[in-house]
Order: structure tokens, then sequence, then C-alpha cells
């Protein structure tokens, strides 16, 4: 039974962590009170980047800052549309993905087809070799360690620092905090640029660790899982790693179903996770009452200091 388990267990790790990575990045951007539909650009970006920076300096710890800064440069673009240019923040962020989209794929032309071995795993003496356990948890990839780090991080950064009380200040009632003396664009342009960084390391995940190589929209989707992870998890950063995990274990489902011998079309399978994703937005939209009690009040909204 181990033997079984074991496997899918260490792939809903891999499927998951560029879930999470992208995922709390956007929870982040919308505390701050600005949506930004743009992650699934982001994170094809941060994946072709990553990949080509790998490719060109033979450096995987290179290769996840290509992705990280290839997606803060797309989420600055966007935070000068809306914040200085005071663009609409729905359609500026359906640009940015489109234009994601098609960019990378112009980049990545010369990179179908290369070859890598994927980032090492990096074993904790002694406890890695504890059974089940060891293998599961401590004998990972650097970025499954890093995403859980973030994760924890970020619900401190939160819900007990400083810094979290005014960025949830901000989203909650920008002119409030303005008048208060804080710089809600300085503010909201900081929490864009983080949440554009871990998408595209969730980009450089895929490229570099789940499948190891570039292709041609190769995130299938998953910028838009990440956006919807953030309404199901009530804009709350546990919720969002448990959320994430969830979906991760949708998406393996097609793979161990048709390991097994499951007489189901593989079309059927492919479409889970999104399946999952409607109705999971089905369901939670019938409570309005809930959605608005735990979004930011001010997200989407424009701010205009000299209002």
């Amino acid at each position: 039974m181990t033997d079984l388990i074991l496997p899918i267990l260490l792939t809903l790790m891999t499927a998951a962590t560029p879930l999470l990575f992208a995922a709390i990045g956007e929870l982040v951007t919308e505390k701050s009170g600005v949506l930004n539909l743009g992650v699934e650009g982001m994170m094809l970006m941060g994946a072709v980047s990553g990949f080509a920076t790998w490719h060109l300096t033979g450096s995987p710890f290179l290769g996840v800052l290509g992705g990280m800064a290839a997606g803060a440069l797309m989420a600055s673009l966007f935070a000068f549309l809306v914040l200085v240019l005071h663009a609409s923040q729905v359609p500026t962020g359906l640009a940015l993905t489109i234009f994601g989209i098609g960019l990378s794929a112009l980049i990545g032309q010369g990179l179908v087809g290369v070859a890598y071995d994927g980032l090492p795993n990096l074993a904790v003496p002694l406890l890695s070799e504890i059974p089940f356990v060891g293998p599961l948890l401590f004998n990972q990839d650097a970025l499954i360690y890093l995403s859980f780090a973030l994760a924890f991080g970020v619900m401190w950064f939160m819900n007990k620092s400083h810094s979290g009380l005014v960025l949830r200040a901000v989203g909650d009632s920008h002119d409030a905090a303005y008048a208060m003396g804080y710089k809600v664009v300085r503010i909201r342009f900081l929490a864009i640029l983080f949440g554009g960084a871990m998408a595209g390391v969730g980009g450089a995940y895929l490229s570099l660790a789940y499948s190891p190589l570039w292709a041609e929209n190769m995130t299938a989707g998953r910028g838009w899982i990440a956006l919807a992870l953030v309404v199901f998890a009530s804009w709350r950063t546990s919720r969002v790693l448990l959320g994430a995990y969830l979906f991760g274990g949708i998406n393996i489902i097609q793979l161990h179903a048709q390991a097994m011998g499951a007489n189901v079309p593989s079309q059927v399978m492919s479409m889970l996770p999104y399946l999952a994703t409607i109705v999971v937005l089905v369901l939670i939209s019938r409570d309005q009452a809930k959605i608005k009690l735990n979004a930011p009040a001010s997200l989407t909204k424009p701010f205009h200091p000299s209002v």
C-alpha cells in the first residue's frame, strides 16, 4: 500500500506547488484592493523566462530568479496601467494574459524540444531516511520547501505584522488609509510586484521541475485556477494552502487513473480540474453575504488621491 500511496502524494506535491505560489501572490495583490486577472500570462512568462535563463546559464537557481523577474516585470506593467494611468483592472488584467500568452510563445520558439533533468532534490540528513515520511517531506526540491515557508510567512505577515495590517487597511478602505497618511499607490504597487514575482516562480516551477521542458501554453489554465483559489479560500492564506493541494489532487487524478487502467476517456479526465473550479465558484457565489464579508472592500475600485 505504501508503494502505491507514496508516488501519488509525491506527484500531488509537485502539482500543487505552482498553484500555491501563484495563488498566494494573487492573495496579497487582492488584499491590497487590486484584482489582477493576468496571472496566467505572468505564469507563462515566468515559465519561458526561467527555462531560457537555465538554458543560457546552466543554473537552475538563476532560472528561478529569471522566472521571478519576468513575472514581476509583467506585473509592473499592469501596476503602471491601473495605478498611474487609472486603467480598469479587469480588462487590463485580461489584456496582460493575452499579451503573456503571445510573447511567451514568441520567446520560446527556439526552446521547444530542449531537454532538462529538472530541479535536484535536497535531502535533509537523517530525516529523509525516515520510512514514508522522509521521502515525502524531507527529500524534495528547494521550491517545494520554499512554497511552505512562503505560505506560513504570508500568514504571519497578514495576521501579526504592522505592515500586513496596513496592507489590509488599504484593501478595505483606501480613502481612510490615505487620510491616515499611508501611501496607497506605493503599497499597492509593491503588492502587485510581489504577486507577479510569485506567479513567475510558479511558472518557472512548471518548466524547471514539474515537467522540465518548455511547451507553448504549458500552464494550461493554472493561472485561472489560482485566481479561483483565492475566492475559494475566502482570502485566507491557510485555505489557499489547502485549496492548492485539493486542486492539485484533482489535477493528478487523470494521470493515476489512466495508469491504473480506468476505462474513462482521457478528455473527460483532463477537464476535471476546470470542472471542479466551475463547480466550486458556483457554490461559493450562492453566498454573496459571505463573499462581501471576507473580500477586501476596495477590491477593483480605482484610487484617486486628488478626490
